[in-house]
């Protein structure tokens, strides 16, 4: 398999969960900005346990940026992962069936 293709499976497996896509959209709302993860914390119901657990898988498929900022963490989506990711997705739309499928 293709590098691209791996690493766009690895990111569409992290936004595969209702968790971790709630958190990723409220990150892509939230802008270059980011936000801190207690201010996460504050829009999605979950334990800070579990919400540590869905950042990590996050970070761990490219998608989410982390800095440390003296006590805080902030978080903020990777733009360009996300453009490679959709750009992998929409790339041969409507391109038609490769011709070997074409002819069965």
């Amino acid at each position: 398999m293709s590098d691209t293709l791996d690493t766009t499976a690895t990111a569409l497996a992290a936004l595969g969960h209702t968790a971790r896509l709630s958190v990723f959209r409220l990150l892509v709302q939230a802008g270059h900005d980011g936000l801190t993860v207690g201010d996460i914390a504050a829009f999605v119901d979950l334990p800070p346990s579990t919400l540590a657990h869905h950042l990590r898988t996050l970070v761990q498929a490219g998608l989410v940026i982390q800095e440390r900022r003296g006590r805080e963490i902030l978080s903020r989506p990777d733009f360009a992962k996300m453009d490679a990711t959709l750009a992998f997705l929409t790339s041969e739309c409507c391109r038609g069936l490769p011709a070997a499928l074409a002819k069965a």
